[in-house]
């Protein structure tokens, strides 16, 4: 047996209940992974919550989380051996199919990759858990066609799209990487943590800062993932042939913008998902992110670890605490 997060219904934080359940079984090309730490997403809450496509009885019940770091104890797959450390992910993980919130998770071998030497297994779990580098490499790359010496900005300088996507950009060559803070408090934090350029919100609007950071000159891409509110302010602080990328809603679904900052901005926006992308591209976008996370360009943040018996607060932190940094849960006792 083994514990797990599990939520037989749709609804609030407390559906995230701990249970008993029967430990998985191997087929072939499978391998059985002990969790070691796992990662929580703003997405994890929305599935929950039956905000979601896939909200249907039939989808019930369902173990939380999409991804984690854990060490292989049982394998029959060649690409792995036991007591190898690895990142855990898998196709509709914790929507689906059930997810990482547990003791042990069986996952194919294509759902693995090697966790780095000196990567511990918490900053592992932090660096897959908002999939935020994920996000920005795409963004940039796939939709803005990101060229060095371009200006990013990317809100939220806490949360997983806004902090990644910064790291992502000033690895990629970006002349500015720009982020905001809903205080001065997550401010001073960010700036303390080498990120230069961090729009404190309750000191001046989003438009204002940058176009004070950027001269006038607005940026050339921006990656949100916050939206409701702050869409307006960044559509207008776009430079001239900019590209608007909306990569999540954690401030709102919905936002009053000004056509003309499309029209005579000369705007691309863009609906991200990963439903875009080939998993050939995907494929190459981890490596490439790996690579930077090997040579130490990409520094995952951990803001607070849960064990996973206190799964129902650790959701409500990252939704309602907004902290700085990745909420991860420990999944061993």
């Amino acid at each position: 047996m083994m514990k797990a997060i599990q939520y037989q219904s749709y609804g609030d934080y407390s559906e995230n209940r701990l249970v008993e359940l029967p430990q998985p079984r191997l087929r072939d090309g499978e391998v059985l992974v002990e969790m070691h730490t796992v990662g929580i997403n703003p997405l994890d809450n929305t599935f929950r919550s039956g905000h979601y496509y896939a909200a249907t009885p039939q989808n019930l019940p369902r173990i939380g989380g999409q991804t984690g770091a854990g060490a292989v104890v049982e394998t029959k797959s060649e690409a792995f051996s036991v007591s190898d450390r690895v990142f855990v992910r898998g196709p509709g993980f914790g929507l689906s199919a059930d997810g990482t919130w547990r003791e042990f998770v069986v996952a194919s071998a294509a759902g693995l990759s090697h966790i780095p030497d000196g990567t511990d297994d918490d900053h592992a779990a932090a660096y897959l858990a908002g999939a935020g580098y994920l996000t920005g490499y795409l963004a940039l790359t796939e939709f803005a066609k990101f060229r060095p010496g371009q200006s990013v900005l990317a809100p939220a300088i806490g949360g997983a799209v806004g902090m990644e996507t910064v790291q992502v950009a000033r690895r990629l060559g970006a002349s500015l990487a720009i982020s905001t803070a809903g205080n001065t408090k997550k401010a001073e934090r960010a700036r303390a943590a080498g990120y230069e350029h961090v729009i404190d919100l309750s000191k001046e609007s989003l438009k204002d800062g940058v176009l004070r950071i950027t001269e006038g000159k607005g940026v050339d891409v921006i990656v949100d993932g916050v939206s409701g509110r702050l869409t307006g302010q960044a559509l207008s602080s776009l430079a001239f042939g900019g590209t608007f990328v909306i990569a999540g809603y954690a401030g709102g679904r919905e936002a009053d913008v000004n056509v003309t900052d499309i029209i005579w901005k000369a705007a691309t926006i863009r609906g991200f998902t990963f439903r875009l992308f080939t998993p050939q591209t995907v494929a190459a976008a981890n490596a490439a992110l790996l690579a930077y996370l090997k040579e130490g360009t990409l520094q995952p943040t951990i803001g607070k670890v849960f064990p996973l018996s206190e799964a129902v607060e650790a959701v409500r932190y990252l939704i309602e605490d907004r902290p700085f940094g990745r909420v991860l849960m420990h999944a061993r006792h």
